[in-house]
């Protein structure tokens, strides 16, 4: 059978781009799953399941993400200390504490579960205000998490 192969990548085959998103007043969720998407690398022809073929991604102005309905005060973000009980926190107290961890942790969640995910995850830059250190790597401006 002489047919077209599928194209896979290999490791350190795909160069990587860098691109800069504002989340001001972007929806949280919709913002989170645009930056999986370019993290995993599917929005290339070129995207293979088990390479990291995804893009690095800066975001700046992440206090400055809303969430829709009344998530604010009832979404609450809990994790295990080791002790007998769980901590808890409303996404109102983690905006004021860790306003960073909010974009962190929805995009952190729809990444694959496996340990390319980990490696993905330091691809993601996340800061609070405008300025960002990675002016070297020439980042483009990327509007994500339209409506």
């Amino acid at each position: 059978m002489a047919g077209t192969k599928t194209y896979i990548a290999k490791p350190g085959e795909v160069a990587e781009k860098w691109f800069v998103v504002d989340a001001s007043d972007k929806v949280v969720g919709r913002l989170a799953s645009d930056i999986a998407m370019i993290l995993m690398g599917k929005h290339r022809p070129t995207y293979t399941p088990h390479v990291l073929t995804g893009d690095c991604v800066i975001v700046i102005n992440a206090e400055k993400v809303v969430f829709t309905g009344k998530k604010w005060s009832q979404k609450e973000y809990s994790w295990f200390t080791g002790y007998t009980r769980q901590r808890r926190e409303s996404a109102e107290s983690r905006l004021a504490s860790h306003p960073d961890q909010i974009l962190r942790e929805a995009v952190r969640r729809m990444l694959p579960k496996n340990k390319l995910a980990f490696k993905m995850l330091q691809r993601l830059k996340v800061y609070t205000g405008t300025e960002h250190p990675h002016q070297a790597q020439l980042p483009e401006a990327k509007e994500l998490g339209a409506k």
